[in-house]
């Protein structure tokens, strides 16, 4: 799966809008769309972000892997 599949899946599962992501990651809903989209590639800082705040793996993320597991276990 490509990542930014990946992203929109997640995106919606977790019942966020893009406008609350791109907030979270200070950019605008028209680009952020474009990531969702495939049209621009999201830079690593951005990537970042997301892991912390879904706590879900880069791996998953990026479409590495179909296991959700967490960026770190909560205790």
């Amino acid at each position: 799966m490509d990542y930014y599949n990946r992203i929109r899946e997640i995106r919606i599962k977790r019942g966020k809008t893009q406008k609350e992501l791109a907030v979270l990651l200070e950019t605008s809903q028209q680009a952020y769309l474009k990531y969702e989209k495939g049209i621009n590639e999201m830079p690593i800082r951005r990537i970042i972000k997301l892991c912390q705040y879904y706590n879900l793996s880069a791996d998953y993320i990026l479409g590495l892997t179909d296991k959700e597991a967490p960026l770190y276990s909560e205790k």
